[in-house]
């Protein structure tokens, strides 16, 4: 999986290229950590993402829990295989999806 990071400010922008799982999750994770100090609106761009799994969802929920006190999180260009994912597991209850 490829991380790409964009940052104007105090917006940061992720765009995620492969698959999001047990292998890559805690590499996304690490980054997280590391970058989201000071971040207010954090935006995944998930167009080149082509799959999610569970460590991929936990990922994605600890970072969602963090942002929520600091700020905002959406994704953006979900593909059909992730969204039935997201949707399977409720996460489009969780998470802002555009």
């Amino acid at each position: 999986m490829t991380i790409n990071k964009t940052q104007n400010g105090t917006a940061l922008l992720i765009e995620l290229e492969g698959r999001l799982e047990t292998i890559t999750a805690p590499e996304l994770e690490k980054e997280l950590q590391s970058c989201l100090d000071g971040v207010t609106e954090l935006t995944f761009d998930f167009k080149n993402l082509d799959y999610v799994s569970s460590a991929g969802l936990r990922v994605l929920l600890s970072a969602q829990k963090k942002m929520a006190k600091q700020g905002s999180m959406k994704i953006k260009n979900v593909n059909d295989l992730v969204m039935e994912v997201f949707s399977c597991t409720g996460f489009t209850d969780i998470l802002t999806i555009e």
